[in-house]
């Protein structure tokens, strides 16, 4: 079948090691100083490993794999490793909405006579899943557009959020998520909304975000290879980067133009520059 899994650029991977306890479904090994993907069948495509390379050695890629398999994931990788790693693998499931695989897991545990060790003593965190359905607040996928209100809801002095979405920062976000499927999609760097005063009403209402920094980032390969899965995969509509004066905030315009480069896909590009004090330098396309 076709489907997401991680991809590893030998040539950037140093064999640190880093992104092994990462990925609790065992998927990764470090073999002749290389990370290397042992397995189809344990790699669950989510990118729990991506964050933890400081060289950006590891991305997604679409092609042909074995489905990933829960149960059998669980019982050869997850249950030996022990309880803590358990836990770590339900939460990753939770965090990326993935219901049907945490609830596979679950089966598989009762099936061997074991306790969920998310429900041993996590009132708080339990609480929260059942509240939201599921994952962290700091990752887990969330659409908020449901909460979005009309202007004849807005009182005098007030100021709402225009945000639509959670996780906002580029390397937790998924290309494909709902609310990128023929989005206007604005790509911010990590300062523009505490320069800029009206971002929201401006710039970010009705409209998908990610947001990054391109001078202290890591990883700006990734940042590359989801800025084209929202393109070709997810459709986007238009992509507005929303950045500062300040010359190394042009690199953000630089991954959105090669990201464009690389899809099969072509969407319009608007850039806006603006001002340590706020205001608009440049707003036009490009």
């Amino acid at each position: 079948m076709k489907r997401q899994i991680i991809k590893i650029d030998e040539n950037l991977c140093n064999g640190c090691g880093l992104c092994v306890p990462n990925c609790a479904e065992g998927a990764l090994q470090i073999v002749d100083g290389k990370a290397r993907l042992i397995s189809d069948l344990f790699c669950d495509g989510l990118g729990a490993c991506i964050g933890h390379c400081p060289m950006g050695a590891i991305s997604f890629e679409e092609r042909e794999a074995e489905p990933y398999d829960e149960r059998k994931t669980m019982a050869e990788n997850i249950v030996p490793a022990g309880k803590n790693t358990i836990k770590i693998h339900l939460q990753h499931m939770l965090d990326h909405n993935q219901i049907e695989y945490y609830n596979q897991a679950v089966e598989y545990l009762k099936e061997i006579g074991m306790e969920n060790p998310l429900e041993e003593g996590e009132e708080e965190e339990v609480a929260f899943h059942k509240h939201h359905g599921g994952g962290c607040p700091g990752s887990r996928m969330m659409d908020l557009r449901k909460n979005e209100k009309s202007d004849n809801n807005v009182t005098v002095g007030d100021q709402p959020s225009e945000l639509r979405q959670w996780p906002v920062q580029l390397h937790l976000v998924s290309p494909h998520a709902s609310y990128f499927k023929g989005a206007d999609v604005v790509l911010a760097a990590d300062c523009v909304a505490f320069a800029m005063g009206n971002f929201h009403r401006d710039y970010l209402k009705g409209k998908a975000l990610a947001i990054a920094c391109p001078k202290l980032d890591d990883g700006k390969e990734i940042y590359v290879e989801k800025i084209k899965a929202m393109i070709d995969e997810a459709k986007i509509n238009m992509l507005i980067v929303v950045r500062m004066e300040v010359p190394c905030c042009g690199g953000l315009l630089a991954l959105a133009k090669e990201g464009l480069a690389r899809a099969s896909r072509k969407v319009p590009i608007k850039e806006v520059v603006v001002g340590i004090t706020g205001e608009v330098l440049k707003d036009e396309w490009l």
